[in-house]
């Protein structure tokens, strides 16, 4: 019994994250649309989806430049798997935000995409990771691999920064919320039945992707474990 509680205990994020991401979920589309934001309508509530996904997207990329720094230093495997498998959730977050973005995009712009500064640097800097997912992949030798994408992802991580959010703050003009020449979602008087949902999304997304994570992780290490033991 004390073993089970120790789990639970443990365990109490993951639970949170499942709980806030459901409530998210159900109360984006249940909530009362804000009247004074009636030129997005309905399309409104996708904030609550596709906002978290960048949030998740951009805190494993944090997790993963600052492990492959870690590597650097220590040389130690651990901090190479967990930056390697935070960028590959990372991305995975980064397409469902370009996903719900463009689904966002038809309904309000008319278009599944636009020659925005925001939009164009948000599918730059998913490039950019794909290259390190295949640079990984492309390196047989273990530690020549760990090296290359740990100086990779120190150089990847502030050029993905200025493509999504330097870059599209200095367009002169922009279709974006937040960009050039438009404000932001935080100076829109928004009620709280938005926010109500989208604060905790946020929170839960970032749980339920860094869950995610620590999966592969434990898979990579499994594996890592089998290879010594056949050798």
């Amino acid at each position: 019994m004390p073993q089970k509680n120790t789990l639970i205990y443990s365990n109490w994020w993951k639970y949170a994250g499942a709980a806030l991401v459901l409530y998210s979920l159900i109360g984006g589309l249940l909530f009362v649309n804000p009247n004074n934001l009636l030129f997005l309508d309905e399309t409104v509530r996708n904030l609550n989806y596709h906002v978290p996904m960048w949030f998740a997207m951009i805190s494993l990329l944090c997790i993963s430049v600052a492990n492959s720094i870690m590597y650097l230093k220590t040389f130690n495997p651990k901090f190479d798997i967990i930056a390697s498998k935070s960028a590959e959730v990372a991305v995975f977050f980064g397409i469902m935000g370009l996903a719900t973005g463009s689904f966002w995009a038809k309904f309000s712009w008319g278009t599944w995409w636009t020659t925005d500064y925001k939009l164009n640097g948000a599918a730059i800097g998913e490039l950019i990771y794909f290259a390190y997912l295949i640079l990984r992949n492309s390196v047989e030798e273990q530690n020549k691999k760990a090296r290359l994408s740990a100086v990779y992802s120190i150089f990847a991580f502030p050029l993905f920064i200025v493509f999504i959010i330097v870059l599209p703050k200095l367009a002169s003009n922009s279709m974006h919320p937040g960009s050039g020449d438009t404000v932001g979602f935080n100076k829109y008087p928004l009620n709280n039945n938005l926010r109500m949902t989208f604060y905790p999304a946020i929170l839960g997304w970032i749980a339920i992707s860094w869950w995610i994570t620590t999966l592969l992780i434990r898979i990579e290490n499994l594996k890592s474990i089998e290879n010594t033991d056949e050798n």
